[in-house]
């Protein structure tokens, strides 16, 4: 069931087309490169989302446009030399997201435009002055995930205003902050948290048994390409043991979680096509202004809710965009 989306703070009026002048070559097909953490089937929606984009504005793949896909697969240790692939064949823009792989794009070249659907705080990051001029050859779209894991905890706690504790999985490669923050978020709301850093499917694994063991209400999944790759696993388990989930993505409940609450990535990634199209078009990354995202859904998986035994109240009902049968 669709409803509604939410709208989030954005930075509005972005993105003036440059002029004609440095444009692509008439006759000549740009070449796209395109970096992921995941594999085609986990990122084929966003995958999907990103040709249309490219199609409504006139990029067709095998008319004007080649995309070189490369695919890490989970295994981000790849990224330096996957990125490297595609700097020497050259092509004319990278498309990549999260910040192993942006980074690692960035590591690559300092010249060939990097476009990225979905990183955490740029600044931050190292990779953009500011998000008004991020100067250099990094743009994109960004999820400040320090502003929206509170918001998943709030919508936690008003599904299940019981709740004393839950437990967090968390991704010890990314930045600390948002744990951080994360956790402070919890305490407001009188949630114990305990926070289990996790690297590897075992671990993984042991977090959720002990979550159960030590009787938490609940499973927070921070954000990470390595859960993002694990989702099913995670709901899987997670469900199993009578554990209701909230995580930042409608994936994440699409395989069986209960709740999310955070923007489209096939949006981010049909909205980083209009990033493509302006660069071939001849503006300079370090020009075009970095984005957050401005559309929020909050999804339910109606179906865990009951296999969970847990009744979804009427105010969270109403304010869901997509509600799973």
């Amino acid at each position: 069931m669709k409803r509604r989306a939410w709208i989030g703070i954005g930075v509005c009026g972005l993105l003036a087309r440059p002029l004609a002048g440095a444009a692509q070559p008439a006759g000549k097909k740009a070449r796209i490169g395109f970096l992921s953490n995941l594999n085609p089937e986990l990122l084929a929606p966003s995958v999907a989302a990103f040709r249309q984009g490219m199609r409504e504005l006139g990029w067709v793949e095998g008319q004007n446009i080649e995309i070189e896909y490369r695919w890490a697969d989970g295994n981000l240790d790849r990224h330096p030399a996957l990125a490297a692939e595609l700097v020497k064949l050259p092509v004319d823009v990278i498309v990549t997201a999260g910040p192993q792989a942006v980074l690692a794009a960035r590591e690559a070249t300092g010249t060939i435009p990097i476009v990225v659907a979905l990183m955490p705080d740029p600044v931050a990051l190292g990779v953009a002055a500011t998000l008004a001029k991020p100067g250099g050859n990094v743009t994109g779209l960004t999820n400040i995930f320090e502003e929206l894991t509170p918001k998943q905890l709030q919508i936690f706690k008003e599904t299940m205003p019981r709740a004393k504790r839950i437990d967090m999985l968390s991704d010890p490669s990314l930045a600390t902050a948002v744990q951080a923050v994360t956790e402070a978020a919890a305490s407001a709301l009188a949630l114990k948290a305990q926070v289990f850093q996790i690297h590897d499917v075992a671990e993984l694994d042991a977090a959720i048994q002990a979550a159960k063991a030590e009787r938490a209400d609940g499973l927070h999944v921070l954000p990470s390409p390595f859960f993002n790759r694990h989702r099913r696993h995670i709901a899987e388990a997670a469900t199993r043991l009578a554990l209701p989930t909230i995580s930042e993505a409608r994936e994440y409940v699409q395989d069986g979680g209960l709740m999310s609450y955070g923007p489209s990535f096939p949006g981010m990634y049909h909205q980083a096509a209009s990033y493509v199209d302006r660069i071939l078009k001849g503006a300079k990354p370090g020009d075009l202004p970095i984005q957050r995202p401005t559309k929020f859904e909050l999804v339910v998986n109606l179906r865990t809710a009951k296999a969970l035994g847990i009744a979804i109240p009427q105010g969270v009902l109403l304010r869901a965009d997509e509600l799973i049968q």
